[in-house]
């Protein structure tokens, strides 16, 4: 049976520190939404939608016991900025200061980079939350040659229940999906000696999402140890209402709610099976994504009013799109209010294959008609709706 080499094992190393980055990063960005200290500010006359000021943060990660102190706080932001977890709001500066300069997360804006690793990484969540969320959840606590692991399944077991819930389409592409978890450090063998393979050999989630995450840890990259028998944290992400009144973008809740952006999508199976591009290339690594403007500006190239959309003879045609979401998303975004449009779609997302595009403008959702709603409650009425959406759009004559 095959053995893990220790490039693999190294590898598999690497990308679960990342993946500790970006949950102890996406802690954060919660904590800091739930304490006011990222919201909409005015600089020269200009608005920057949910950010913050750097020199706020260090005094806040110091009075919180988040940093001993603030050189260690600029250390430890400036591992976000390394991971693109977060960046300056018109990415003037690449190094993170102690001054008061407006910074973002990528998460509140869409930029942040949705590459292979990240991928993986919330396919690997989605179905860690599934599994603990059920009463007779296959990850229990077993024990092998008198060591006791946390989180544990066997590779059969996995495969089984993987079907048996629709996660994919045969044992081989679960396996597939097995191996590309146990290569980004999402799950591991127990001694870590063992691929992924069909058999009862025993597995265990590597990570826990759940554990509440202390930034120090980010400093200590070059161990491969991670705390993962602690309690789980309250920040796992529920899709829950969004606030009322929020001037920029969709919201989700943990303990209150929270504003961000919902454009990320499940991966297929077939695109984790290795014989894809959808992600990005190899070696895999997170990449740096285009520079973006200092605020996203909207697609339509004019405000469009409801009464042209529906006047007789108008140059529109409403065409009705059925989107069966994954596990995190539908893949597109929606933006303006009465009317709504669509103002970006993930090209390999399921949206974009039911053939959704922007500048198409939300008639209904599930039946719901909403031209006359902003788009926080539609945003709303999809979230929390079911993962078969039927939207209704109208489309431009061209």
């Amino acid at each position: 049976m095959e053995s893990l080499s220790s490039s693999l094992k190294k590898k598999a190393t690497e990308q679960h520190y990342r993946a500790e980055v970006m949950i102890a990063g996406e802690q954060l960005r919660l904590r800091l939404h739930d304490g006011k200290l990222i919201k909409d500010r005015r600089f020269h006359l200009r608005t920057y939608p949910n950010c913050f000021v750097a020199k706020e943060l260090t005094d806040w990660l110091v009075e919180h016991k988040d940093a001993p102190d603030r050189e260690t706080a600029i250390r430890l932001m400036q591992k976000l900025m390394d991971h693109y977890i977060i960046h300056h709001v018109c990415d003037e500066h690449s190094d993170y200061k102690d001054a008061k300069l407006l910074y973002r997360f990528r998460k509140d804006d869409g930029t942040f980079p949705l590459s292979k690793d990240v991928k993986v990484f919330l396919r690997g969540q989605s179905l860690y939350e599934k599994l603990v969320s059920v009463e007779e959840s296959i990850l229990k606590v077993r024990e092998e040659n008198s060591v006791k692991y946390q989180r544990t399944f066997l590779g059969s077991e996995m495969i089984d229940w993987l079907i048996q819930e629709g996660e994919v389409g045969n044992r081989q592409e679960a396996v597939e999906l097995g191996r590309a978890l146990l290569e980004h450090g999402i799950i591991q063998h127990v001694s870590n000696r063992h691929h992924f393979f069909d058999s009862d050999i025993l597995y265990h989630f590597w990570i826990n999402f759940r554990r509440r995450r202390r930034l120090t840890e980010l400093l200590n990259e070059n161990s491969a140890r991670a705390l993962s028998e602690s309690p789980d944290s309250p920040f796992c992400l529920r899709k829950l209402n969004p606030e009322p009144g929020n001037t920029s973008f969709l919201s989700v809740q943990t303990n209150k709610e929270i504003k961000v952006v919902s454009a990320v999508r499940r991966s297929s199976i077939t695109s984790l099976s290795g014989n894809s591009n959808t992600y990005f290339s190899a070696p895999p690594t997170l990449v740096f994504p285009p520079v973006p403007e200092c605020n996203p500006k909207s697609v339509l190239k004019r405000p469009v009013t409801t009464e042209e959309l529906l006047s007789p003879g108008a140059p529109y045609v409403k065409k009705t799109l059925t989107i069966v979401g994954d596990a995190v998303g539908w893949g597109f975004v929606v933006r303006g209010g009465r009317p709504c449009h669509i103002q970006a779609v993930d090209p390999g997302g399921p949206a974009a294959a039911a053939g959704m595009k922007v500048c198409q403008f939300v008639f209904s959702v599930n039946g719901v008609y909403v031209l006359h709603l902003d788009y926080q409650t539609i945003s709303s009425l999809i979230m929390t709706g079911p993962r078969t959406l039927v939207m209704e759009v109208m489309e431009a004559i061209e």
